[in-house]
C-alpha cells in the first residue's frame, strides 16, 4: 500500500490530514485551491468525488449506522477507500463526469514477498498490467474481461493483503481475449482500502 494513503484511513472528510493531502494534489494539478467535491451520499457510505484531481474518497459511518443521505454527519464518517484515476485516451465511454489524471504520480506501492526483487511499484500513467503484476506479485482475486468487447467488463485484479484493486482500461482490457492482451493494458482506476487479513 502507498504509505501516504495508509495515514489517511480512518480520518474524517474535513480532518487536517485529508485537507493537507487534497491541498497537495490541487497544487500539483496547478489549482490555487482544492476544488469543491461532488458529494454522493448513500445509506452505507458517502463519496467525495474530485473529478479535476482524478480522486474519489469513500467514507463510511464510524459506528456502523446508516447515513442520513439528506444531511450526513461528516464528523461521524471515516475514510475507508481511495480511488485514483488515469486519463486513458482509448478508454470506453463513461456516463457522467470524467476524471482527470491523478496529479501525484508516480505512486510508490510496496509489493508482496512473492513479487519481483524490486518489491516496489512506481505507478505512473503508462504502467501496464505486466508492470503491476511483476511488482506486486500474483493477485488474490481477478475478474472481468468476458463477453464481446462492446459489452464486457474490463479486467481487474485485487491484492487483498496490500489493500489494492486495479481496474484496467482500453481495448486490451475488454472482450474475449482480454486476459491474453491484458498484460499490455494500462490501469484506469486504482482503489486503495485497508488491507484484509487472509
Amino acid at each position: 500500500m502507498n504509505s501516504s494513503f495508509a495515514e489517511l484511513f480512518r480520518q474524517s472528510p474535513y480532518s487536517s490530514p485529508v485537507k493537507a493531502y487534497l491541498e497537495r494534489a490541487a497544487k500539483q494539478a496547478g489549482s490555487a485551491a482544492v476544488p469543491e467535491a461532488e458529494v454522493k451520499a448513500y445509506s452505507d457510505s458517502v463519496y467525495f468525488n474530485y473529478h479535476t484531481l482524478g480522486l474519489s474518497l469513500l467514507f463510511i459511518p464510524s459506528n456502523g449506522s446508516k447515513v442520513d443521505t439528506k444531511s450526513p454527519n461528516y464528523d461521524a464518517l471515516l475514510l475507508d477507500g481511495i480511488d485514483v484515476f488515469n486519463a486513458l485516451k482509448d478508454a470506453a465511454p463513461t456516463k457522467g463526469k470524467t476524471y482527470s489524471l491523478f496529479p501525484l504520480l508516480p505512486l510508490e506501492i510496496a509489493g508482496t514477498d512473492d513479487s519481483d526483487s524490486s518489491k516496489v511499484l512506481q505507478l505512473g500513467a503508462e504502467s501496464t498490467g505486466q508492470d503491476i503484476v511483476k511488482a506486486l506479485g500474483e493477485p488474490t482475486r481477478k475478474g472481468g474481461g468476458a463477453g464481446p468487447s462492446s459489452g464486457s467488463i474490463s479486467i481487474w485484479c485485487e491484492w487483498s493483503k496490500l489493500g489494492i484493486m486495479v481496474e484496467f482500461g482500453g481495448k486490451e482490457a475488454r472482450g474475449p481475449q482480454a486476459w491474453e492482451k491484458g498484460k499490455d493494458a494500462k490501469w484506469k482506476v486504482v482503489s486503495f482500502f485497508p488491507p484484509k487479513e487472509s
